[in-house]
């Protein structure tokens, strides 16, 4: 993967050597042991990044402005790039200046199955304008907070959008609204071992203490990306 990143496209489209044959979609399999967290919840998260169960009382309206698979995103990635700094501070952002190369998703072992039957990846409410700057073909990566490992490698299969399937992870108080509406459709691209936080941590890029960013450079999209590929099965 020497000459890879000479291959980068817009917005992190770029073409690597584990995308060797596009289309070649396979269906993961990945089954995980029963977790002790209650009701879905991401319990401790928080030092990832990421804090779920908690409603976004005023985001009601705004799901409803927003169509489904993406809204507004092919209107152009500079849009959705703007659009990426509104609900999260710059500590969990990327630069302004840097193309998204990847996205980490986040899962436990209660709804990690979930993400895999119904090929849909989500996040809290407040990752809602940083999804948006997803696009087809970037490569996603699903880290299980159960059990500190990051699986691989998947690829998304639409535009990052709000409410892509409402019913997904739905919240018992609320019948038809998604717990995690940040939404993306993917594919599995490679079946891997998972990569355990020894080998991926010193990767990624850390803000106050544990936690990482979820959003990805294509440096470190790249670097993933070679890991896994030692990790193939």
């Amino acid at each position: 993967m020497g000459g890879a990143q000479s291959n980068v496209g817009v917005n992190g489209g770029f073409n690597k050597g584990v995308y060797s044959k596009p289309g070649n979609y396979v269906n993961s399999n990945i089954n995980v042991k029963n977790g002790n967290i209650k009701n879905g919840n991401f319990k401790g998260e928080d030092e990832h990044g990421v804090k779920v169960g908690k409603k976004n009382k005023g985001n009601k309206n705004n799901n409803n402005n927003n169509n489904n698979d993406g809204d507004n995103n092919s209107n152009g990635t500079k849009t959705a790039a703007d659009k990426r700094f509104k609900t999260l501070p710059p500590s969990e952002s990327l630069p302004r200046n840097e193309t998204v190369g990847g996205y980490i998703f986040v899962c436990n072992n209660d709804t990690m199955q979930e993400n895999l039957k119904r090929q849909l990846f989500g996040l809290p409410p407040r990752y809602r304008d940083s999804v948006r700057a997803i696009t087809p073909g970037l490569p996603l990566f699903l880290y299980n907070y159960s059990t500190h490992q990051l699986h691989g490698v998947f690829e998304a299969a639409s535009f990052g959008g709000t409410n892509i399937d409402p019913t997904a992870w739905e919240d018992k108080k609320c019948p038809g609204e998604s717990r995690f509406p940040a939404q993306v459709r993917v594919v599995t691209r490679k079946i891997c071992e998972p990569m355990e936080e020894d080998s991926f941590r010193p990767v990624l890029h850390h803000y106050d203490g544990p936690k990482f960013r979820l959003e990805l450079n294509v440096p470190e999209a790249l670097s993933l990306l070679d890991i896994f590929n030692e990790k193939t099965t």
